[in-house]
């Protein structure tokens, strides 16, 4: 079938609106209409090239909509269901049956190599393949493939612009706090960014009750949102050029957890002078192509300090995106305080607008 999708033809280039054929669902797929579809900071990282797959292609990874049809193998949903598309993950590898999906051992075979496992692509374009099944959707398109792994079905309270972005960009904040780092009541944590990641962490420290949630962010607005999500300190950086110095101003032995979604090499070693004895850093933020692991092991050792990377929150999108929606629908989670929608034709506009930090999470409306 032909659908309207954002193709990402040049590695930096902007995004161009075009028509490409998608195929009829194999057995084991189910095709989605899509209503909304988050922006995500991966997505943009991909349309740089630095994911293992050729351009032209298709990304988006945020997908929500109705269900079109499904293939005969498909139990999980019927055509009709209202639905959130996350990641995909195997469902029988030990990561998988222990709950830990987002760790799958086939993840980057199933998410980042731009086709399905068989080495077929979804998509083409005048009988030249285009890469596909980006994080198994390709969502940033008028119709998405998807497969019984990486969709859930939604209750019909939330509408689909809050509903997309809880697939990565919010269960990777809240689930780092949450799930992943598993702040307890009382603690005390750092979170480096203050973009709709760690605006999620954010929103998660504060479910936890913990007692210290300090957000470094240059964006005044955004450290304004901040506080008003339940962070108890904000710091400019450009006010604080000594990291360590400010934080412990507030923490004087250090936090007992830190957050990272900025990937900024010059910000993960400022971190590791912040944690407390014991201190744990978990990392979300892409780093360059080679970037060491911060901090002296000197340092680590004396003081029993862990530095850890997460994926997706350490999600199971079958168990967490319920939760998330719950905390949502009581009031814990405004995820309305975050997105700002903008039509899917005016994705490079929309992207702009984020990048000059007019909005927090561009979600995308079809």
């Amino acid at each position: 079938m032909q659908v309207t999708a954002a193709v990402a033809r040049t590695a930096g280039a902007d995004f161009t609106i075009e028509t490409v054929e998608l195929d009829d669902p194999r057995p084991d797929e189910i095709l989605v209409r899509i209503a909304a579809v988050g922006v995500c900071h991966t997505d943009l990282v991909a349309r740089e090239g630095a994911m293992p797959f050729t351009l032209p292609a298709v990304l988006g990874h945020e997908g929500a909509g109705v269900v079109e049809k499904v293939g005969s193998a498909v139990t999980k949903v019927a055509a009709g269901d209202r639905v959130a598309i996350s990641f995909r993950s195997c469902g029988v590898c030990g990561r998988c049956q222990s709950g830990d999906p987002a760790y799958c051992y086939a993840m980057p075979m199933l998410n980042y190599i731009g086709m399905r496992p068989d080495g077929t692509k979804a998509l083409s374009q005048d009988g030249t393949a285009v890469s596909s099944n980006f994080f198994g959707q390709s969502s940033f398109a008028t119709y998405a493939l998807a497969y019984e792994r990486n969709v859930l079905k939604l209750p019909d309270d939330i509408p689909f612009a809050l509903a997309a972005p809880l697939g990565c960009g919010v269960q990777t904040g809240a689930g780092g706090v949450m799930l992943a780092l598993a702040a307890p009541a009382g603690s005390s944590i750092l979170i480096t960014g203050g973009g709709a990641v760690g605006l999620s962490a954010v929103m998660g420290a504060a479910i936890r009750h913990c007692a210290t949630i300090i957000v470094v962010e240059p964006l005044a607005a955004r450290r304004d949102l901040a506080l008003e999500l339940g962070a108890t300190h904000v710091i400019d950086p450009a006010a604080a050029p000594d990291l360590a110095s400010a934080v412990r101003a507030v923490a004087p032995l250090g936090v007992d957890f830190a957050f990272d979604t900025t990937g900024r090499p010059e910000i993960l070693a400022a971190v590791m002078a912040c944690l407390a004895p014991k201190g744990v850093f978990g990392i979300v933020g892409i780093p360059p192509a080679g970037t060491p692991l911060p901090g002296d092991l000197g340092t680590v050792l004396t003081f029993g300090q862990t530095v850890r990377g997460i994926i997706e929150g350490d999600s199971d999108p079958d168990v967490f995106i319920p939760d998330l929606i719950a905390h949502w629908r009581a009031g814990r989670l405004p995820l309305e305080k975050l997105v700002k929608t903008y039509p899917f034709a005016n994705i490079n506009a929309a992207i702009a607008a984020q990048h000059h930090g007019d909005c927090v999470k561009v979600v995308l409306t079809l």
